[in-house]
């Protein structure tokens, strides 16, 4: 059984599930190319299982342990102004005894007095070996000075010093881990010094601030820069982090967008319960916002079933003895926009965001700020026309 994939914006859409496990309620939508009649609709279930029977076919997919449809509670609803879809609303009981879903991000699997291997994530080669950490300590906000300024009554003892893990300390930062440069990273990965951002070429006013990027030098994918000739800083979204004992397998790793959707997408989650928001500005390491985010809800479960994949009915003969191999995913729900839309109303809710310094800011390399939005761009084209939109932000899913 495997997660469904997002299917492809060629493709049209078949069928539109997302159940909420807070609310215990769940919405359906159904493409008008799939059926034309709410009549024609069809919603059953089983122990965590979800069957949709339509006029087209059936498609039944596998939910998260403890999560069950609430027979008979399937009603539809007005679809708004929309005339390609219908809707339709359910209830769910969601059990109490449900096992706490573990985070599975690198920052919450390092622990201090354990052996660590970081991987490049782009080609799986070992970049560094046997890292046992006597520290393992979260930096402060980004925003850390700014605060120490707004407190103190004296000059800031930090000023303009970057604070540096020592020997055997790993620091982690909201999207990066620092940590001591040793001999064996001359072996495998690369340094290369340029401008912190495009524009500092372009304006020879400004004053050009330059990094030293660090890759891997297997496949030359870009992992973090050096922060000083010791210390190295690596992006959560570049590496993968193992023990270095027990039974995990690296080498199976996931799609690169897949990755990086789910660790941006745990990160949020981290971050939004720790700092008790909901506003993210995704922004390059010049300090430039690249993409708002603002989440919704981090207990949705879709899944995005493309018309090709609403199968002819078959027979009891014909379903496969695992059940069923569509099976939906926890997701996260955000509200975005690019900061560069040359909509009027995207440039006013970037000034608004600006002047109100209301997003968290979530530090990524330029190069990964793009994908990302692609990420984003791919999940909101494979929603229903209804709901890609919300005000004047898009909407998306980023799976966990």
């Amino acid at each position: 059984m495997s997660d469904l994939k997002m299917p492809a914006k060629s493709q049209r859409l078949g069928v539109f599930v997302e159940l909420r496990k807070r609310l215990q309620t769940g919405l359906i939508i159904v493409g008008k190319e799939v059926t034309t009649h709410p009549g024609d609709v069809a919603v059953t279930g089983e122990d965590s299982c979800l069957n949709i029977r339509t006029s087209s076919g059936e498609t039944s997919l596998a939910l998260p342990k403890g999560v069950a449809f609430e027979q008979g509670s399937c009603i539809p609803t007005p679809a708004g102004e929309s005339c390609e879809e219908l809707h339709f609303r359910l209830r769910i009981t969601v059990s109490k005894s449900m096992d706490p879903e573990a985070s599975d991000s690198a920052k919450e699997t390092l622990r201090a007095k354990r052996t660590y291997c970081f991987y490049c994530q782009s080609c799986m080669t070992r970049l560094l070996e046997d890292r046992e950490f006597k520290r393992v300590l979260p930096l402060p906000n980004g925003n850390w000075s700014a605060l120490v300024d707004d407190w103190c009554c004296h000059a800031d003892p930090f000023a303009n010093r970057k604070l540096l893990p020592r020997v055997d300390d790993c620091l982690l930062g909201d999207t990066f881990f620092l940590l001591n440069r040793d001999g064996s990273c001359d072996q495998t990965l690369t340094e290369e010094v340029k401008p912190a951002g495009s524009e500092d070429v372009q304006d020879p006013k400004k004053t050009c601030r330059r990094l030293a990027l660090v890759s891997c030098k297997s496949c030359s994918s870009g992992v973090g820069e050096a922060v000083s000739p010791e210390t190295l800083k690596l992006y959560i979204t570049q590496v993968v982090v193992e023990p270095a004992e027990g039974d995990r397998n690296p080498e199976a790793s996931l799609s690169r967008s897949l990755f990086l959707e789910r660790t941006i997408a745990a990160r949020l989650v981290e971050l939004s319960s720790s700092l008790s928001t909901f506003h993210f500005s995704v922004q390059t390491p010049d300090g430039k916002p690249f993409l708002l985010l603002w989440m919704l809800n981090s207990d949705s479960v879709v899944a995005s079933v493309p018309e090709t994949c609403v199968e002819a009915e078959r027979s009891p003969a014909a379903v496969a003895p695992g059940g069923p191999s569509l099976r939906a995913v926890r997701a996260l729900k955000l509200l975005y926009t690019a900061c560069s839309h040359p909509g009027p109303q995207q440039r006013d809710i970037v000034a608004s965001w600006e002047v109100s310094a209301i997003g968290h800011p979530v530090v990524l390399p330029l190069r990964v700020c793009k994908e990302l939005l692609e990420v984003m761009e791919e999940s909101n084209s494979t929603l229903p026309a209804s709901m890609r939109c919300m005000r004047s932000y898009e909407v998306a899913y980023l799976r966990l």
